[in-house]
Parts: C-alpha cells; structure tokens; sequence
C-alpha cells in the first residue's frame, strides 16, 4: 500500500509541475516607441504623456511591470526626428506612438511593417498619410487635429475681440502642407473683415523676433497663431512679443493662453492621449492599424485671458464672455 500511494504522489506531483511552472513564469512586457515633435522639458508634452499613461494604466498595462515605454523627443528638429525614429525602430516595438505631423512622417520612413499611432496631424488623407478616415489602409491610423476651416474662425474671434486691427501678421509653418491649408483658410475668410493679412515664417527664433518687430512699426495690428509644430516651439518667443509690441493675438491652442497669450480657440490636446490609450490596448492585443478608423476631435474650447486683455486695453465683448470655456484672471 505504501508504494502504491507513493507512486500515486509523485504521478500528482509531476502533473503539477508544468501548472505551477506556468504559474511562475514573468508576464510578457510589451514595448511602446514614443515619437514627439516637441522638446523633451516641454510641460504640454508631459501632461499629454501624462494622460497616455493613464489611460494605459486604466487598461492594465503598468509601465516596468507588463509595458516597457521608450521615449524620442524631435524639438522641432527634422534630423532629430528621424534619429529618434532609427532608434525606436531599433528597439523593436510592438507599436509606435508618433505625436505631430513630422514625428509620423520620420516614423514612417523608418518603418512601413510596425503599427503606428498617430497624434496632432492635419488632414491626414491629403497628406497620403491614410487612404480614408473610415479604413485607414497600411500600418498606420490615430487622431487628426481641426480641420483648416478653423484657422478661419481664428480670424473671426480677433476681429470680435479687437475689431480695430486692420492688417493680420499670420504666423504659418510655410513649409508644411497644413500650413498651405491654414493659410489657404484664413486668406478666404479675410474679404469679409477687409483686412491686409501678411505671412510669417516659422524657421527659426531670430526670423519670428525680425518680422513680428517690423510687423508692429505700424498700427492697427494683430496676429493669428494656427497649429503648428514650429509655432508651440516657440511660443513663450512669440507670446513675449505680442505683448512687448501690444498686439492682440489669437492661438489655436489653449496653452499658448494659459502661458499668457490673449485668446484661443481649438481642440483639447490632452483627452486624445486618454482615447489614444485604447487605440494602442487594442493593437498590442491583435487589431490591425488598418482596422481601426481615424478619430477626428470630439471638443474644443474657447479660453480668454481677461488680464492680458486688460493690459492691451481691450473690453472683451459679453458674446465671447458668454460663450468661453474658461476665463482667466
């Protein structure tokens, strides 16, 4: 009896093995590239990353646990954009996350096989970028910014808040096909405010300081800041000069108020990071890119800064009190 049961034991034993062997085994840690157009001390890009991680953790993936997240940063640089995507590459990911027109233009270039994200891009099928929003096609889909009709509305509310600006200095990114198309937008929408608009180039800091100085010699005037990379880049350079030269200006993103610019009027640029999140849970469980439809922004928002307001002597009008999402003081 005692070596039947014997026997028995180590039948059960050696079943078991394999189980608690499974059971011991560490979770597969996925890997995540992450390809940012901004700077690497930028706080717009850690409260974007911050709602990423969130919206990740609130899905399960724990960084250092079942999720590795390896960071490039471009700052505005196409060189450094292409480098950082090299070496993402380099690390084998199982999915990209490319924030910004040229960090998913670098992206793809460095890879058309590993799944791709995409954040902060304009009109993603004229830039070839995807073949419809509904089926996207290839590795590649995410969540486009406004589309160029709202570069026009940037017009409308600086006339609605400084109805005396005659001439518009337009702060564009020439070398972009989204600043073609913001250009295009606000040059439509000019005839029926008559007012002189008048392009600005984004290439560097010492041409911004150049042409916004010249720009204010003469009166009556006033700036539209549209979405761009070179533009969040340098917009503590840009918001100084607006206010050293008095000249009311509008912002398509809402930091450029916080950070003590005039007005703005554009999408939420946190949210999507949260949705980003489920685009990329989905992928590293089997979806394809192709599968997965572009999102289009779902809110914006209308901030004023009544102090900087004030000190442009500017009354801001009760119809834009009334219909902003938030006012600072």
């Amino acid at each position: 009896m005692r070596r039947r049961e014997f026997i028995k034991f180590l039948a059960s034993a050696a079943a078991a093995w394999p189980l608690a062997a499974r059971a011991q085994q560490p979770e597969r840690v996925r890997r995540i590239g992450v390809l940012t157009n901004l700077s690497k001390d930028d706080p717009e890009d850690h409260a974007r990353n911050a709602a990423f991680l969130e919206g990740l953790q609130q899905l399960g993936w724990i960084v250092g646990r079942n999720v590795q997240i390896d960071y490039r940063w471009g700052a505005g640089n196409a060189d450094r954009n292409r480098r950082g995507a090299a070496e993402l590459v380099a690390l084998a990911p199982d999915v990209f996350l490319a924030t910004g027109t040229p960090a998913l233009e670098a992206s793809q270039q460095a890879t058309r096989t590993v799944p791709i994200v995409f954040m902060q891009v304009s009109d993603p099928i004229g830039a070839g970028v995807v073949d419809t929003l509904s089926r996207p096609g290839g590795n590649v889909t995410g969540f486009s910014t406004a589309d160029y009709n709202t570069s026009g509305k940037l017009l409308e509310l600086l006339m609605e808040i400084a109805p005396n600006v005659k001439r518009v200095a337009v702060l564009r990114d020439d070398v972009s096909r989204t600043g073609v198309g913001q250009w295009a937008a606000i040059q439509t929408a000019a005839p029926r405010f008559g007012v002189e608009l008048r392009p600005v180039g984004l290439s560097d800091a010492a041409e911004i300081e150049r042409a916004i100085a010249a720009f204010a010699r003469e009166s009556n005037g006033g700036l539209i800041v549209p979405e761009s990379a070179p533009a969040i880049i340098h917009r503590e350079l840009i918001i100084g000069l607006a206010a050293r030269h008095r000249l009311p200006a509008v912002y398509a993103q809402h930091f450029f108020v916080t950070a003590g610019g005039l007005i703005s009027y554009g999408h939420d640029t946190i949210e999507p990071y949260r949705r980003a999140a489920g685009y990329v849970d989905r992928i590293l469980k089997g979806e394809k890119p192709a599968d997965l439809p572009v999102q289009a922004p779902t809110k914006y928002e209308l901030v004023i800064n009544l102090k900087t307001a004030k000190a442009l002597g500017l009354d801001v009008p009760h119809t834009l009190l009334d219909r902003a999402d938030k006012l600072i003081e």
